[in-house]
């Protein structure tokens, strides 16, 4: 499984992170553990929606989208 997630800064509430990973727990201890250098600053993060996929290629076309302006306007009115 291959899930795409979005994680929400606790210190900066309106920063958002999106990524895509195999093993969503360990991915998180590594945001907040400060080991992303795109995420270091804003950390603690918590999670705030993930999708799981069986198909990588799906997954890694949804992570694409929500990056892109109209993924954002739907990440934020849907998820």
């Amino acid at each position: 499984m291959t899930y795409v997630y979005i994680l929400r800064s606790l210190e900066n509430p309106e920063r958002y992170y999106v990524g895509v990973t195999s093993d969503l727990r360990a991915r998180l201890n590594r945001h907040n553990a400060g080991e992303v250098s795109h995420t270091s600053k804003y950390a603690p993060w918590e999670i705030k929606t993930y999708v799981g996929f069986s198909d990588e290629k799906q997954a890694f076309a949804f992570e694409k989208y929500l990056k892109s302006a109209s993924g954002r306007a739907f990440a934020t009115k849907r998820l």
